[in-house]
């Protein structure tokens, strides 16, 4: 039997996120896939993916536009419907634009969340200083025709999957399609070598940590705020539009670090405390993360938190992300005995083995199946099926 020739599709490599372990998950699955991408920063991703084969779009010759993808907004829909991809099966990691690449075969599509820039603006925007507001502004220009083109992208679609619960929901308010629930993995090993961080010389052990983007929507203020009238230790790690902002609220005992190295993120995991998760996110992957080593989550109780924390056995909830809710949730969370061989099980539910098993069932029914009928099983009869002329 011939073996279907299987892409990968995703919108930009440049970060280093939830989203860019999925596609390494990806092609774990699909090893000789090709991954196609409007750009790509081979230092600002996971150095796994100079081993791969990556096409990118014309906007990947402007080297501004590969640090700074989000200047590339206007650009990445007419960019995104020109990559064409020529595959039997293209398995697409999508937050927006890799599902509205020119794709000939037939498509899976992995949602991380309908664009979070067209469907949760504010959120995603925030409220503080005058480049969100420039940003605001030109949203509210191009947010009419790009949801056009987002709805028309995501209904072209075989079939969907969702990464969680939360998203699942607004795959069927944004497009109309019912989507099926697909945990992604984690990653993480506890077993896999660790390196010490510098920063952290003198900081051992015993520390609070937070993994993320430095985004408005993340929180990471709140938790800092928290901190700050607190003497426990915080070190918060990430990189993003936030960082000098964030940076110039720290005391003395908050670090805020960026550009660790997987093996230097073990350590850091290995020797926290506890995680805290202040944000509404897509999956909750962070608290699994920490899992891993046996740690709990102080978390949001909100978006993908929901489907990855069991609440008394590897984490607790706050119920609005303020600096008093979070030190509660904290104090909350010294009372209660905390099992690392609990903590560890529950992680392993969500391992590569896993997604990669069903990735591959997935593409195989696909493949097999040349009808025309749209399993993505669209519930909006309003939802044109065409691609735009």
């Amino acid at each position: 039997m011939i073996r279907p020739v299987v892409a990968i599709a995703h919108d930009y490599l440049t970060q280093r996120g939830g989203a860019e372990r999925v596609v390494l998950a990806m092609l774990e699955a699909f090893p000789d896939a090709t991954i196609h991408t409007t750009l790509y920063d081979p230092e600002g991703t996971y150095p796994e993916f100079r081993d791969a084969r990556i096409v990118t779009s014309t906007l990947d010759r402007v080297a501004f536009l590969r640090r700074h993808h989000r200047a590339a907004l206007p650009l990445l829909a007419p960019a995104a419907s020109r990559l064409r991809i020529d595959a039997d099966v293209t398995v697409v990691s999508s937050s927006g634009w890799a599902h509205g690449f020119d794709i000939r075969g037939r498509s899976l599509v992995y949602c991380h969340n309908p664009a979070r820039w067209l469907y949760q603006a504010e959120e995603y925007l925030g409220d503080e200083g005058a480049r969100a507001r420039a940003t605001r502004l030109l949203l509210r220009a191009v947010t009419p025709p790009l949801r056009r083109w987002d709805r028309r992208a995501a209904v072209r679609a075989d079939r969907y999957l969702a990464n969680s619960t939360v998203v699942r929901n607004r795959i069927g308010t944004a497009y109309g399609i019912d989507a099926e629930v697909v945990p992604p993995p984690h990653g993480m090993d506890e077993s896999a070598p660790q390196e010490a961080v510098p920063e952290l010389a003198d900081w051992a052990d015993g520390f609070h940590l937070v993994v993320s983007r430095l985004l408005p929507y993340k929180n990471v203020d709140q938790v800092i705020s928290a901190f700050a009238a607190m003497p426990e230790r915080l070190v918060v790690v990430g990189r993003g539009p936030e960082e000098r902002r964030l940076r110039s609220r720290l005391g003395p005992q908050i670090r805020l670090l960026s550009g660790l190295s997987d093996a230097q993120m073990r350590w850091v995991y290995g020797r926290c405390t506890r995680l805290l998760a202040p944000s509404v996110e897509d999956f909750g992957l962070t608290p699994l993360e920490a899992a891993t080593f046996g740690k709990p989550t102080v978390a949001l109780r909100a978006g993908g938190y929901l489907d990855t924390i069991v609440e008394g056995r590897t984490g607790v909830f706050f119920d609005r992300s303020e600096a008093g809710q979070i030190r509660a949730a904290l104090a909350r969370a010294d009372q209660v005995t905390w099992s690392g061989t609990d903590l560890r099980s529950h992680a392993a539910a969500y391992t590569n083995g896993p997604f990669v098993t069903r990735l591959r069932d997935e593409v195989a029914a696909l493949a097999g199946d040349n009808g025309s009928d749209d399993p993505g099983q669209s519930l909006d009869p309003d939802v044109e099926a065409s691609p735009e002329s």
